[in-house]
């Protein structure tokens, strides 16, 4: 059974909190960027995979349009990823 949207949300915000609690904020600023970025990139993936497998179906141009989404936040994230990594002192 899938988790209620609410509940998958809050156990991710604690998750997240719990991993940037005890960092300064250049070095969390850089872990969450590399989260958001790692999982644009995974989000994008699926996307991609399942609107090569859905082609036919009514489903094709909502996965059609995630993808497209997911590539955008790719290339937004990788910007935020490359400038947290310059405020954390590393080169990315």
């Amino acid at each position: 059974m899938a988790t209620p949207p609410g509940e998958a949300q809050a156990r991710i915000d604690a998750l997240l909190r719990e991993q940037v609690t005890s960092l300064s904020a250049e070095e969390a600023t850089y872990l969450l960027a590399t989260i958001v970025n790692r999982a644009a990139g995974e989000l994008h993936r699926r996307a991609r995979q399942e609107a090569g497998q859905h082609r036919e179906s009514d489903a094709w141009g909502s996965w059609a349009a995630l993808q497209n989404a997911s590539r955008s936040l790719i290339l937004q994230s990788s910007t935020c990823r490359d400038l947290a990594a310059k405020l954390s002192g590393r080169s990315r």
